[in-house]
């Protein structure tokens, strides 16, 4: 049996990824991964003992969100949430005998999506670059989390590092509940030919039990089989709830020229329809049969 700890009390990730896991514990009728959760608010997690953990999941953090006319101080927060308290509890992992930590990056540390009409391609060459203070926070945190693997201190401690793309499910915030929205609302939908790598989140719950059980370190980048144009997923979105929604290049113009405009706007538009996808091979060197669910279930799944 597997014991994992999720930092992270309120997460929607690491709460998925304990239904996943207590879920896969019922399917084979044993006991074999023990889940608990621990917050990271105040510094009462610093008295408990990880000694009794075979893998530490850190999903602790200050999610992405609206990155214009934020404060410095809200910028210092972020680095020390995403950046010194990951830091902080794998150093506590390592001395206390963890043989490894999870650490639940993001693929931003390679900067913003393509923009409309361009891609952006992820590669195993391609070096990070954030371009703004969270993807730098992400970064900071995986290249001092580095430096505890390497210490020969502890030979046995490992640190795995996920690099997702979109997150979705049931449940999710962000660009997913949008689209779903766009579907709702949208009878006509602008038909530009983008691709994007995204996640769903059962996907990445059957990921990380296949991460936990190896007990590998390195660089990790899961992601759907399929990539996913932003114009099919509003369809078939559409379709899950009944609703039939046409595709159409005339809208295409507006949505290049909304691309251009300065601001949130511009940015949203890029965000929605600009190419960003990760190398398949990346994302099966690894590990393979996480992708349990396709596209299409997923979004079934999703709107459950």
């Amino acid at each position: 049996m597997k014991h994992v700890l999720i930092t992270g009390m309120n997460s929607y990730i690491g709460n998925a990824v304990e239904r996943y896991l207590m879920e896969y514990n019922a399917a084979q009728g044993r006991e074999l991964y023990r889940v608990d959760k621990v917050s990271l608010r105040d510094d009462s997690w610093e008295r408990m003992s990880f000694a009794p953990y075979d893998a530490v999941f850190h999903v602790a953090g200050i999610a992405h969100a609206d990155i214009g006319g934020v404060s410095e101080e809200t910028k210092s927060l972020y680095y020390q949430i995403n950046c010194d308290l990951a830091v902080k509890a794998a150093k506590k992992a390592k001395t206390e005998g963890v043989s490894q930590f999870i650490y639940l990056s993001s693929i931003i540390v390679y900067g913003d999506g393509a923009k409309v009409g361009e891609s952006r391609h992820i590669t195993a060459s391609l070096c990070p670059a954030p371009a703004n203070f969270y993807g730098d926070s992400k970064w900071q945190a995986e290249q001092q989390l580095m430096t505890l693997e390497t210490d020969s201190a502890n030979a046995d401690f490992r640190v795995a590092r996920i690099r997702p793309p979109m997150i979705y499910g049931k449940g999710s915030k962000g660009n997913f509940p949008m689209l779903v929205k766009l579907a709702e609302k949208m009878p006509v939908f602008p038909d530009i030919e983008n691709k994007r790598s995204m996640l769903y989140v059962e996907n990445l719950g059957e990921f990380v039990r296949l991460l936990v059980d190896s007990g590998k370190g390195g660089v990790f980048f899961p992601q759907n089989a399929e990539y996913v144009t932003t114009s099919e997923m509003v369809r078939a979105i559409g379709e899950a709830k009944g609703k039939r929604i046409a595709l159409w290049k005339g809208l295409n113009p507006f949505v290049k020229l909304a691309s251009k405009l300065p601001g949130k706007i511009g940015g949203m538009a890029d965000k929605a329809f600009g190419s960003l996808t990760i190398d398949r091979e990346l994302s099966t060197r690894d590990f393979e049969g996480y992708q349990i669910c396709s596209l299409e279930e997923s979004i079934r799944r999703s709107l459950l």
